[in-house]
Protein backbone atom coordinates (compact mmCIF):
# COMPACT_ATOMS: atom_id res chain seq x y z
CA UNK A 1 0.00 0.00 0.00
CA UNK A 2 1.48 3.33 -0.69
CA UNK A 3 0.83 6.13 1.94
CA UNK A 4 1.35 9.73 1.13
CA UNK A 5 3.96 11.37 2.77
CA UNK A 6 3.11 13.48 5.78
CA UNK A 7 4.91 16.85 3.34
CA UNK A 8 2.80 15.96 0.35
CA UNK A 9 -0.58 17.33 -0.68
CA UNK A 10 -3.01 14.86 -1.42
CA UNK A 11 -4.02 14.40 -5.02
CA UNK A 12 -7.90 14.91 -4.38
CA UNK A 13 -10.24 13.17 -7.09
CA UNK A 14 -11.64 16.03 -9.24
CA UNK A 15 -15.49 16.14 -9.72
CA UNK A 16 -15.27 13.38 -12.50
CA UNK A 17 -13.04 10.99 -10.71
CA UNK A 18 -15.39 11.41 -7.62
CA UNK A 19 -18.27 10.24 -9.62
CA UNK A 20 -16.76 7.44 -10.87
CA UNK A 21 -15.44 6.32 -7.60
CA UNK A 22 -19.08 6.40 -6.11
CA UNK A 23 -20.93 5.15 -9.16
CA UNK A 24 -18.18 1.78 -8.34
CA UNK A 25 -18.49 1.90 -4.42
CA UNK A 26 -22.47 1.75 -5.11
CA UNK A 27 -21.84 -1.26 -7.82
CA UNK A 28 -19.63 -3.25 -5.07
CA UNK A 29 -21.87 -2.94 -2.56
CA UNK A 30 -24.92 -3.83 -4.09
CA UNK A 31 -24.30 -6.34 -6.62
CA UNK A 32 -23.23 -8.57 -4.14
CA UNK A 33 -25.95 -8.22 -1.96
CA UNK A 34 -28.68 -8.58 -5.17
CA UNK A 35 -26.67 -11.60 -6.73
CA UNK A 36 -27.67 -12.80 -2.75
CA UNK A 37 -31.24 -12.38 -3.20
CA UNK A 38 -30.89 -13.86 -6.41
CA UNK A 39 -29.70 -17.18 -4.58
CA UNK A 40 -31.40 -17.31 -1.64
CA UNK A 41 -34.39 -19.38 -3.75
CA UNK A 42 -31.55 -22.12 -3.95
CA UNK A 43 -30.26 -21.86 -0.84
CA UNK A 44 -26.83 -20.30 -1.91
CA UNK A 45 -24.78 -16.97 -1.12
CA UNK A 46 -23.33 -16.32 -4.15
CA UNK A 47 -19.51 -16.46 -2.21
CA UNK A 48 -21.04 -20.17 -1.66
CA UNK A 49 -22.42 -20.13 -5.62
CA UNK A 50 -18.63 -19.16 -6.73
CA UNK A 51 -16.89 -21.58 -4.29
CA UNK A 52 -19.27 -24.18 -5.85
CA UNK A 53 -18.69 -23.09 -9.58
CA UNK A 54 -14.94 -23.26 -9.63
CA UNK A 55 -14.82 -26.83 -8.00
CA UNK A 56 -17.56 -27.74 -10.78
CA UNK A 57 -15.19 -26.48 -13.26
CA UNK A 58 -11.90 -28.14 -12.28
CA UNK A 59 -10.48 -31.49 -12.81
CA UNK A 60 -12.30 -34.15 -11.04
CA UNK A 61 -14.08 -30.82 -9.41
CA UNK A 62 -11.51 -30.82 -6.98
CA UNK A 63 -9.00 -28.61 -5.66
CA UNK A 64 -6.50 -27.81 -2.88
CA UNK A 65 -8.47 -25.11 -0.46
CA UNK A 66 -5.51 -22.58 -0.89
CA UNK A 67 -5.83 -22.62 -4.69
CA UNK A 68 -9.92 -22.41 -3.86
CA UNK A 69 -9.37 -19.54 -1.63
CA UNK A 70 -7.68 -17.52 -4.29
CA UNK A 71 -9.78 -18.50 -7.18
CA UNK A 72 -13.18 -17.18 -5.02
CA UNK A 73 -11.15 -14.39 -3.86
CA UNK A 74 -11.48 -14.96 -0.30
CA UNK A 75 -9.24 -16.01 3.13
CA UNK A 76 -8.89 -19.27 3.80
CA UNK A 77 -10.57 -19.31 7.07
CA UNK A 78 -13.70 -18.19 5.07
CA UNK A 79 -13.29 -20.50 2.47
CA UNK A 80 -12.81 -23.15 5.74
CA UNK A 81 -16.05 -22.05 6.81
CA UNK A 82 -17.86 -21.74 3.73
CA UNK A 83 -17.02 -25.70 3.10
CA UNK A 84 -18.02 -26.86 6.03
CA UNK A 85 -21.52 -24.90 5.70
CA UNK A 86 -21.36 -26.86 2.24
CA UNK A 87 -20.32 -30.34 3.36
CA UNK A 88 -23.36 -30.08 6.06
CA UNK A 89 -26.07 -29.48 2.99
CA UNK A 90 -23.93 -32.23 0.96
CA UNK A 91 -22.56 -30.21 -1.53
CA UNK A 92 -18.86 -30.93 -0.73
CA UNK A 93 -16.08 -33.29 1.55
CA UNK A 94 -12.68 -32.31 2.12
CA UNK A 95 -9.76 -34.75 2.67
CA UNK A 96 -6.12 -34.62 2.61
CA UNK A 97 -4.17 -34.37 -0.45
CA UNK A 98 -2.67 -38.17 -1.23
CA UNK A 99 -0.19 -36.20 -3.45
CA UNK A 100 0.98 -34.15 -0.43
CA UNK A 101 -0.66 -34.59 2.71
CA UNK A 102 -0.08 -31.59 4.43
CA UNK A 103 -2.56 -29.83 2.00
CA UNK A 104 -6.28 -30.40 1.96
CA UNK A 105 -8.75 -31.23 -0.67
CA UNK A 106 -12.08 -29.82 -1.29
CA UNK A 107 -14.26 -31.62 -3.56
CA UNK A 108 -17.68 -31.54 -4.85
CA UNK A 109 -19.76 -33.87 -4.57
CA UNK A 110 -22.85 -35.19 -6.99
CA UNK A 111 -25.48 -33.31 -4.94
CA UNK A 112 -23.54 -30.61 -4.92
CA UNK A 113 -22.76 -30.89 -9.06
CA UNK A 114 -26.60 -31.11 -9.32
CA UNK A 115 -26.98 -28.31 -7.45
CA UNK A 116 -24.76 -25.94 -9.09
CA UNK A 117 -25.92 -27.06 -12.78
CA UNK A 118 -29.64 -26.67 -11.38
CA UNK A 119 -28.63 -23.12 -10.22
CA UNK A 120 -26.28 -21.80 -13.06
CA UNK A 121 -29.04 -20.65 -15.43
CA UNK A 122 -30.81 -18.35 -12.84
CA UNK A 123 -27.70 -16.88 -11.86
CA UNK A 124 -26.82 -16.43 -15.15
CA UNK A 125 -29.66 -14.43 -16.32
CA UNK A 126 -29.23 -12.44 -12.71
CA UNK A 127 -25.79 -11.57 -13.83
CA UNK A 128 -26.85 -10.33 -17.65
CA UNK A 129 -30.04 -8.23 -16.46
CA UNK A 130 -27.87 -6.51 -13.88
CA UNK A 131 -24.29 -5.92 -15.56
CA UNK A 132 -24.46 -6.67 -19.13
CA UNK A 133 -27.92 -6.32 -20.78
CA UNK A 134 -27.52 -2.41 -19.34
CA UNK A 135 -24.41 -1.98 -21.85
CA UNK A 136 -23.46 -2.19 -24.96
CA UNK A 137 -21.02 -3.94 -26.61
CA UNK A 138 -18.19 -1.64 -26.24
CA UNK A 139 -19.27 -0.88 -23.11
CA UNK A 140 -18.56 -4.63 -22.01
CA UNK A 141 -14.94 -4.45 -23.86
CA UNK A 142 -13.86 -1.19 -21.76
CA UNK A 143 -15.57 -3.06 -18.31
CA UNK A 144 -13.45 -5.68 -19.07
CA UNK A 145 -10.61 -3.73 -20.01
CA UNK A 146 -11.41 -1.33 -16.76
CA UNK A 147 -11.32 -4.73 -14.55
CA UNK A 148 -8.21 -5.86 -15.92
CA UNK A 149 -6.61 -2.67 -15.38
CA UNK A 150 -7.72 -2.49 -11.76
CA UNK A 151 -7.00 -5.82 -10.96
CA UNK A 152 -3.47 -5.39 -12.01
CA UNK A 153 -3.04 -2.02 -9.67
CA UNK A 154 -3.94 -3.97 -6.95
CA UNK A 155 -2.19 -7.08 -7.37
CA UNK A 156 0.11 -7.23 -10.29
CA UNK A 157 1.45 -10.77 -9.75
CA UNK A 158 -1.41 -12.42 -9.50
CA UNK A 159 -4.15 -10.72 -11.66
CA UNK A 160 -5.03 -10.80 -15.60
CA UNK A 161 -3.86 -7.16 -16.02
CA UNK A 162 -3.63 -5.56 -19.17
CA UNK A 163 -0.28 -3.62 -19.78
CA UNK A 164 -2.03 -1.36 -22.53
Amino acid sequence: MTNTPADEVPRWLDEEERRAWLGLMGVMRRLEHALDTQLRDEGLTHFEYGVMAALSESPQRELRMSALAAYAEGSLSRLSQVVARLERKGYAHRRPDPADGRYTLAALTDEGYEKIVNAAPGHVAEVRRLVFDPLTKAQVKQLSHIGRRILHAIDPDHSDGDRG
